[in-house]
């Protein structure tokens, strides 16, 4: 419905004129749009469908209906809105009144006298039922009649009683927007417009002197929350123990109204904020905006604007029962007459990338009309504002180049300082490079092919490479503790010998600013070498130093030399003087694994979590297989996997952990034990521990919903679902078979990585 002006709530014993509101939403017992609850003992929500058909999907307590994704005695619905036990919608075929339990499947409790009766709105309450006459895809239909009927405990079709509608000022007074609540309704006067209440319970609202317009209205059993249109807040009346202490400073879009709690969705990054009693906070999604909320006795699910996937939370405590819904998308909104207001946008049907898909209404006529948001989720910022025709767009802030983004992604001054320079240099570059270009040929070509020097040792040729792209090896400086001389195949590629002097002027004296991690080896620190390269150089502690003799370090610098692939972190160069132990590695600009998927850095979608389990299996076929003698890395996690600048997965800290035990096979099956732990955390967005969880194991917790079906249960939903699923569930089939307890049962690194590549090159990465 287009905005209209409304009144607050009054009871009809005394019926007080107030000023005029503007009201967008009015959610009843349980709400009025896309989603709706059912309280009580027998509760279950329902939401309609985003195929386009406008169908329902519901899901109960024990997820029993979830497995079924349609009521299909349920005709198509334009909105939803739950009582005690039962839901009620309006059908978007012929806008007729259509009421169900999910106790007696395929019967219609309205009442016969106004089952073929053409409704606008509904109002479930917890017994009883009001709607307004009209029909819901007219435009001229905004207003009309009250029909109420009230149902007994039983919910039984033949034991409808009209006794809530007695007072004659219902039945004859037209009116537009109703909700309902525990023993009361309220509504609109057309022509006056003024709100009056009716009902037994009506007069406990303690709505006599409230002033004011509000914009959106939520009701519990016994309360009333509203939002106000000038400050945006949220004020609630009646019973103080449903809504506790509502929040102050924070603007809202939505309402809706639990047993005792009400969640609200936020203006700015259409996040959700609970509060009330037995709401459990913690458990309120973060990071995800929600376009419609819906809530029963304990639980609230939504529906995410980033991909239209349904989400739960609120249990308080661990012996209520959870719902748990479907993996499927649902609609946004509900469908209206006319053009999109100001501070709202048609929701396009394109974004769900479904071709035969072009609307989610079943008239076509209709449009979808959502808020505008004007501000994203941690970790990201608006590239783009709220159009008529489409939301602001919210980009990863690891995609942040330009001074707009910066105070949204909280980027430092010293990487502002960066990025200015950075296009200054390219700006420079572009305009002197075409002068220079065939200086530059020249240049290349002279350098481009190695010297290739043989020398002959022991009845046989030893090949030393080096380039005159890059630093030349050098000497270094004496050594009080000299190193004896490494064999000549440490030298092949580009394997350097760095002075000490060059490193400590490249890490600024290894300053704890330049550090990058540390770990049982030492500490990593950030180097940018005199040709501007940007390196990570990993130095010894006392520790390391003692415990690792010259030989020790001469044998890691061998193997580490041979290890040449684009899924690890290969070795560059290295330093021995003055007793230090320095070894040179490619810098990781990206990161690692572990801070995208649990720290402050910009979380990972689907598409590129799959190839980074893709790469990161190859990276250890390739050190379990091609390398010799073979290496086990004996500490796969996440944070020992790194992301370089074109977000491709490297395998780090493998160190002097060459293979040399009797049964490499079962090393080799506990690295694939490790992975299998990273593929759960890929999968679920948790921490392989977290103390703060029940259980804090991600294997004790995943495993067994997996082995018994529930892969879907594990999905993180921190990011946009596809629509698609099944390569998730793939994923947590993979990371099943790694984490068997019988290590002959594990698959090898070999099958793993070919499994994660039929994922993708079949088709089911999530583009």
């Amino acid at each position: 419905m287009p905005p209209q002006k409304c009144y607050f709530l009054t009871p009809i014993s005394s019926l007080i004129f107030l000023f005029p509101l503007l009201f967008i939403t009015a959610s009843g017992y349980g709400s009025l749009g896309p989603i709706a609850a059912a309280f009580g003992e027998n509760g279950f929500f329902c939401a309609i469908d985003a195929g386009g058909k406008q169908e329902i999907i519901c899901w109960d307590k024990s997820n029993k209906t979830s497995s079924v994704p349609t009521f299909s005695f349920v005709p198509p619905m334009a909105s939803l809105s739950g009582g005690e036990g039962f839901l009620c919608g309006i059908s978007s075929n012929n806008s007729q009144a259509f009421c169900w339990d999910s106790l007696n499947f395929g019967i219609n409790l309205v009442p016969q006298a106004y089952r073929y009766n053409s409704y606008l709105q509904i109002a479930a309450g917890k017994t009883h039922v009001c709607a307004i006459k009209g029909s819901y895809f007219s435009s001229t239909n905004d207003f009309g009649y009250v029909d109420c009927w009230e149902f007994h405990q039983t919910l039984d079709k033949n034991n409808v009683t009209m006794g809530f509608v007695s007072d004659h000022y219902v039945s004859n007074i037209v009116v537009k927007n109703i909700v309902s609540g525990d023993g009361f309704s309220c509504g609109v006067v057309k022509d006056s417009g003024v709100v009056f209440c009716w009902g037994p319970k009506s007069g406990n609202l303690g709505t006599f002197n409230v002033s004011g317009e509000f914009e959106v209205l939520a009701s519990g059993k016994s309360s009333v929350c509203g939002i106000s249109k000038m400050s945006g807040e949220v004020e609630c009346w009646g019973d103080s123990s449903e809504f506790g202490l509502p929040p102050r400073g924070i603007r809202f879009v939505s309402l809706s109204a639990g047993a005792q709690h009400f969640c609200g969705i936020q203006e700015d990054d259409h996040g959700v904020e609970c509060w009330g009693k037995n709401i459990n906070v913690s458990s309120v999604p973060k990071g995800s905006g929600f376009t419609a909320i819906a809530s029963s006795d304990f639980t609230t699910c939504g529906v995410r604007e980033v991909d239209l996937v349904l989400d739960c939370w609120g249990v308080q405590e661990q012996s209520l029962p959870d719902y748990s819904p479907p993996l499927q998308l649902c609609s946004p909104g509900v469908c209206s007459p006319g053009s999109c207001a100001s501070g709202k946008f048609a929701f396009n049907a394109s974004v769900l990338n479904e071709a035969e898909l072009t609307s989610l209404c079943a008239q076509n006529e209709l449009k979808m009309c959502l808020p505008c948001g004007t501000n994203c989720s941690h970790g990201y910022f608006p590239s783009s504002m709220c159009s008529a025709n489409a939301d602001r767009i919210c980009t990863p802030c690891s995609l942040c180049q330009n001074s707009s983004c910066w105070d949204v992604c909280g980027v430092p001054s010293s990487t502002k300082t960066q990025q200015q320079e950075q296009l200054e240099i390219k700006k420079l570059v572009i305009i002197i490079g075409s002068s220079i270009s065939g200086c530059l040929l020249i240049l290349v070509a002279s350098c481009v092919f190695p010297r290739i020097i043989i020398t002959k040792g022991e009845g046989k040729g030893i090949i030393q490479c080096s380039f005159c792209i890059g630093k030349p090896v050098v000497e270094a400086d004496p050594d009080p503790n000299p190193l004896p001389p490494l064999s000549v195949t440490t030298y092949i590629g580009e394997t350097q010998v760095y002075r000490l002097s060059e490193l400590k002027d490249a890490t600024h004296g290894f300053k704890e600013f330049s550090e990058l991690g540390r770990g049982s080896f030492g500490f990593v620190y950030k180097a940018v070498l005199p040709d501007g390269r940007q390196v990570a150089v990993k130095r010894a502690n006392a520790a390391t130093i003692i415990h690792t003799n010259s030989r020790d370090f001469e044998a890691e610098l061998e193997i580490l030399c041979k290890v040449k692939h684009s899924n690890i972190v290969n070795l560059l160069g290295y330093c021995a003087e003055m007793g230090e132990r320095l070894l040179v590695y490619e810098y990781m600009p990206h990161g690692t694994l572990h801070d995208h998927l649990h720290g402050d850095l910009s979380p990972l979608d689907w598409d590129l979590r799959l190839k980074i389990a893709l790469q990161a299996a190859r990276g250890l076929e390739y050190l379990h297989n091609e390398v010799t003698p073979p290496i086990v890395h004996r500490d796969v996690k996440t944070s020992n996997i790194l992301l370089d600048s074109e977000w491709g997965a490297r395998i780090a800290d493998f160190g002097i952990l060459s293979a040399t035990d009797k049964d490499l096979s079962g090393d080799m099956a506990n690295d694939v034990y490790n992975f299998g732990i990273v593929l759960l955390e890929i999968l679920s967005g948790r921490k392989a521990y977290d103390r703060d969880l029940t259980p804090p194991g991600t294997f004790e917790w995943a495993l067994p919903l997996i082995r018994q079906g529930k892969a879907a249960a594990t999905i993180d939903r921190s990011v946009p679902l596809p629509r698609n699923v099944e390569p998730l569930l793939k994923l947590a089939d993979l990371a099943e078979l790694s984490l068997r307890e019988n290590p002959s049962e594990r698959p090898s690194m070999t099958n793993l990585a070919s499994s994660l590549d039929q994922i993708v090159k079949c088709g089911l990465i999530l583009s």
